[in-house]
């Protein structure tokens, strides 16, 4: 099984090389899908269908992204010019072509090929080389000179904390998930008898319970990470140094959520950042529809995967349209606002629930009869929202979630606790990140 990571990451390295940068994005892009997609078609339905196993499909994932995300950016560094990037693709931009074994070493190293996450090829090839604590300054021949280095910040506090929610993840997993089975959603008597209050908390409650396994697994590989040296984005102005460079989730923001697309931007982090860079910025037509079809192409192949990201189109758009159309009326008093972020969140936590069903129950049986217990109503209602609603065209690669995303996920905090502050997000805005556009002068290494 070892075999099929060596042979995808050889053969797209062969592409890069006889293809050239021009258009060898394009091939490797669909080579590495192609042939995860053939992999996991043999595993689903040859092997194991419907077991969640741990074979070579998983760390298959991790590479597909890692080939696909650094087959464009090689082309954006070489090819394109600086101008047609947007801010994030210029940051993540690669100047010449990585040697064979810097290339297998990033796709297959020891700390991420398991459970990932995925991380771009700058940020591995930075910390490799030793260079993730430098603060450099743009000399005259227009190359990146060291100012001066900081002492390597410990990890050890991070991992231990990280730990910690890994042992919590396991607990609730082993001894709340068996007792609040997703599958009990489509039990006959249960549909037969049950209230809709009681459908819709169980519904919740049983989809919670279904999250911490994915807690456990993300924090333990990031908990990985960290505990190699890599990972740290920088201090914040307290001088206290943050190891999330790549976390894969946020669990306050994800069980606070309240709205569908700040879920989605606090779970499965790097995969949403996978997914708009190489397909939701560079899609021509349809950038969503076209993002969740990529999604569930990369999931596997079971049906309920395409249910859940065929729903989760619907759901996404009609949840843009409401929040475009209404929530600034409920921002005139505080108020007004707590009344719409707790009416936002429970809607949202049902939402998302009632999205994910197919893809834990993975057949369209079952997923069927689930939604047909609900008389599909949330797919009803997302149409009716999406047709009455007049819905605003979004600019992508330039609105502000871009740029809290690119500030958050690849800009390091400032090295200095008593550097000038600047603009934040709206989760982190006491972190201090230094903007490579307004800043152009002084900037570290790990950009």
């Amino acid at each position: 099984y070892a075999l099929h990571f060596l042979v995808q990451s050889g053969i797209s390295y062969c592409i890069m090389i006889i293809i050239g940068v021009e258009s060898m994005h394009k091939y490797c892009f669909v080579f590495a899908l192609g042939y995860l997609t053939v992999c996991q078609i043999t595993r689903v339905y040859i092997f194991d269908y419907g077991q969640y196993s741990a074979d070579f499909s998983g760390p298959m994932m991790i590479i597909t992204q890692k080939i696909t995300s650094l087959a464009y950016e090689i082309h954006d560094g070489m090819v394109r010019k600086d101008e047609e990037l947007t801010p994030s693709q210029r940051g993540l931009a690669v100047r010449r072509m990585p040697s064979l074994l810097e290339y297998v070493s990033y796709n297959c190293n020891f700390m991420g090929i398991l459970a990932g996450p995925l991380c771009s090829y700058k940020d591995y090839i930075t910390f490799i080389e030793g260079r993730s604590y430098h603060m450099t300054q743009s000399g005259e021949n227009g190359k990146e000179e060291v100012q001066y280095e900081r002492t390597e910040p410990s990890p050890n506090e991070s991992v231990v904390q990280k730990l910690l929610v890994c042992g919590l993840s396991l607990l609730v997993h082993l001894t709340i998930s068996n007792m609040l089975p997703v599958e009990y959603n489509i039990d006959e008597r249960f549909q037969a008898t049950a209230s809709w209050p009681t459908k819709i908390t169980y519904l919740y409650m049983s989809l919670l319970a279904a999250r911490p396994k994915y807690y456990f697994a993300w924090t333990l590989a990031d908990a990985i990470n960290n505990a190699a040296g890599f990972g740290f984005r920088g201090y914040d102005r307290n001088g206290a140094a943050h190891w999330d460079l790549i976390s894969n989730l946020r669990i306050q923001q994800i069980e606070m959520s309240t709205s569908f697309k700040m879920f989605l931007d606090n779970w499965n982090i790097q995969t949403a950042l996978w997914l708009k860079r190489v397909c939701y910025e560079r899609a021509s037509i349809s950038p969503t529809i076209q993002t969740f079809f990529l999604s569930a192409i990369w999931h596997g192949v079971y049906p309920g995967y395409y249910l859940t990201f065929l729903t989760g189109v619907l759901m996404t758009l009609a949840a843009r349209a409401m929040r475009n159309n209404f929530r600034h009326y409920f921002l005139k008093t505080p108020q007004l606002k707590l009344f719409y972020d707790i009416i936002t969140w429970a809607v949202t936590q049902i939402a998302i629930s009632y999205t994910v069903v197919p893809f834990v129950l993975l057949s369209i049986k079952p997923s069927f009869t689930f939604y047909s217990s609900w008389y599909y109503c949330l797919h009803v209602c997302s149409i009716l929202v999406l047709w009455l609603l007049p819905v605003k065209k979004t600019q992508r690669g330039k609105n502000i979630h871009e740029n809290h995303q690119l500030s958050q996920s690849r800009k390091p905090l400032s090295f200095s606790p008593s550097s000038s502050d600047t603009a934040g997000g709206p989760a982190d805005g006491f972190f201090r990140a230094e903007s490579a556009v307004l800043r152009p002068r002084c900037e570290t290494v790990l950009k």
